[in-house]
C-alpha cells in the first residue's frame, strides 16, 4: 500500500495528474486500506479468520509434501480451499471457551488435524487461530 502511496504522491507532485483526480486515487487506496485486502485475495474469504489462515498458508511450504523447488503450499485454489475447510472445521468443533484450556484447545487442534493431517502445521497455524476472535 505504501507503493501505491508513493506512486500517487509522485505523481501529483509532478503536476502529471490534477488534484481532484490524486484525491479520488487518495481515496481509493483509503478504501483498499480499510478492507485489509490485497488486490490478489479471492472473494470467498470473508472474515478476519478465513483471510489470516489463507495468508499464512498460501506462501507456506508444506512439510513432508512432495513438491516443486520453492514451490508453495499449493496453488492459491489449494490455499484457498485448505483454509476454508478448516475455517469451517474450526467453527463446528469448537467448544466454548476453549482459549486457555488445555483439553478444549486440543479439541480444537483436533479439528485442525483432520484437515491439514500434519502436526506440525497444526502447531503452527493454531498460534494464528488463537489470535483470531472469530473462533
Amino acid at each position: 500500500m505504501s507503493a501505491l502511496l508513493d506512486e500517487i504522491i509522485r505523481m501529483r507532485q509532478e503536476k502529471a495528474i490534477e488534484y481532484e483526480e490524486y484525491l479520488a486515487h487518495t481515496a481509493d487506496v483509503a478504501k483498499k486500506v480499510n478492507v485489509g485486502k490485497a488486490e490478489d485475495t479471492p472473494a470467498q474469504l470473508r472474515t478476519a479468520g478465513q483471510l489470516a489462515l489463507y495468508n499464512n498458508l498460501k506462501g507456506h511450504v508444506a512439510a513432508g509434501v512432495a513438491q516443486e523447488p520453492f514451490a508453495p503450499y499449493g496453488d492459491q485454489s489449494q490455499a484457498l480451499e485448505t483454509a476454508l475447510k478448516l475455517g469451517a472445521a474450526i467453527k463446528a468443533q469448537r467448544p466454548d471457551g476453549w482459549r486457555g484450556v488445555v483439553a478444549k484447545e486440543q479439541m480444537v487442534k483436533r479439528a485442525m488435524f483432520e484437515v491439514l493431517k500434519d502436526i506440525q502445521e497444526v502447531n503452527r497455524l493454531f498460534l494464528i487461530v488463537v489470535a483470531q476472535k472469530e473462533y
